[in-house]
């Protein structure tokens, strides 16, 4: 039959292209990045394996491939052995060329050894999966011309190019180069948008950055992760395990004093921290020597993206960038303070080496110093910083 045993409507086979591309990313977010990658989650072995199988016919991608590449691009992100980062190799390489850079990578069979430990390695992944890896997406075909006739054609490469476009071209390269970011992360991730609906909730990526081995991408309360949702579907039936999410910052009233509480809730937290220190600090410092000192163009200047370059990670800004920073901090003292003392802050939990007393030692100093600087915004955000404490989050959340 021309229109295959369905016989849809023009609509029906959009329906049913939207709906199988959505089992795949759905496939890809939650086996392959949240469940196999990160460990963030279990899911019952007949889950588990129908994504495996799904993938199989719509991707030909192999577990263990996917997941050391990916692993792989978490050890060495924008920087030099980054499988796919627009940092290094360019934005225009990444999204056109995603799935090339994902083959190039999969036949490092060093690389693979290395990053793929705990991946599948039965009998089937041997003698299917792997063996067979390119001959699923011939099922697939097959499957739907049976269902959809001629159009299932079209259906089957549009499922074709889905991952390569959405998953190694936009996540990969989009994800790393345009976008906002909710924390400052030690490299370039990017949310690109605050309802994660298209891509599998993959589109937040700078919540991913930061937080890698949580089970849900959303953060903000206006953000949307429908990977999330789905999980939390799985779960429901008793078809999946959540095992982490993201820390979460608690208060404990009338708390006035650093200790090992204190700390503990710091490091956890500590780009919760900083997204706080730069709200209680440094916007109402901005605003505070811009309606003062802000009187002429070279002024006003010195102040376009001020916002941005007080809060980005130093690695990261560019040799323009980081000299317009400078200049900025040499001509205003106050956002030079505030700026030091987000330095210092960062360099308490950089002390790796040292002791949990020396680490209290530390944040005690720093908080006392902050109260004595002179500015009331350093003097706040000290008082707060002295009453947080550590807080599980909950599966629920």
């Amino acid at each position: 039959m021309i229109f295959g045993v369905l016989n849809l409507s023009f609509w029906g086979y959009v329906i049913a292209t939207v709906i199988l591309t959505q089992i795949t990313i759905a496939s890809v977010t939650i086996y392959l990045h949240r469940h196999q990658t990160h460990r963030a989650l279990t899911l019952h072995p007949i889950i588990s394996h129908f994504f495996r199988f799904w993938l199989w016919m719509t991707t030909g991608m192999v577990t263990s491939e996917w997941v050391a590449i990916h692993r792989k691009h978490h050890a060495t992100t924008d920087v030099e052995g980054d499988p796919h980062s627009p940092v290094v190799l360019g934005i225009k390489k990444v999204f056109w060329e995603g799935a090339e850079l994902y083959r190039a990578a999969s036949k490092d069979k060093e690389l693979v050894a290395k990053y793929s430990h705990g991946t599948p390695n039965d009998w089937i992944e041997r003698n299917l999966y792997k063996r067979f890896s390119s001959k699923g997406i011939l099922l697939m075909l097959t499957i739907n011309l049976i269902l959809f006739g001629i159009p299932g054609i079209s259906i089957w490469a549009i499922q074709m190019m889905w991952i390569p476009v959405w998953a190694a071209g936009v996540v990969n390269g989009i994800g790393h180069f345009w976008g906002y970011r909710n924390f400052e992360c030690q490299d370039a991730a990017t949310n690109i948008f605050p309802w994660g609906f298209w891509i599998g909730g993959e589109e937040l990526h700078n919540n991913h950055h930061t937080f890698a081995s949580s089970a849900k991408f959303s953060i903000k309360w206006w953000e949307f992760d429908i990977g999330w949702m789905y999980i939390r579907m799985l779960s429901f039936l008793g078809l999946a395990d959540v095992k982490k999410l993201p820390p979460q910052l608690a208060i404990e009233e009338g708390k006035l004093h650093v200790d090992l509480d204190t700390v503990k809730a710091v490091i956890g937290n500590r780009f919760q921290i900083m997204s706080n220190y730069y709200k209680g600090v440094v916007c109402p410092m901005l605003q505070q020597v811009k309606r003062s000192h802000v009187k002429n163009k070279h002024d006003r200047k010195l102040f376009q993206r001020a916002g941005v370059l007080l809060r980005r990670q130093e690695k990261l800004l560019s040799p323009g960038a980081s000299s317009h920073l400078n200049a900025l901090l040499e001509r205003y003292e106050q956002l030079r303070v505030v700026y030091a003392y987000r330095q210092s802050l960062q360099n308490v939990w950089l002390k790796t080496a040292v002791s949990q007393k020396e680490l209290v030692e530390a944040l005690q100093q720093w908080c006392k110093q902050a109260e004595e600087s002179g500015l009331e915004v350093l003097r706040e955000f000290a008082l707060q910083l002295k009453g947080y404490v550590p807080k599980t989050a909950m599966v629920n959340a």
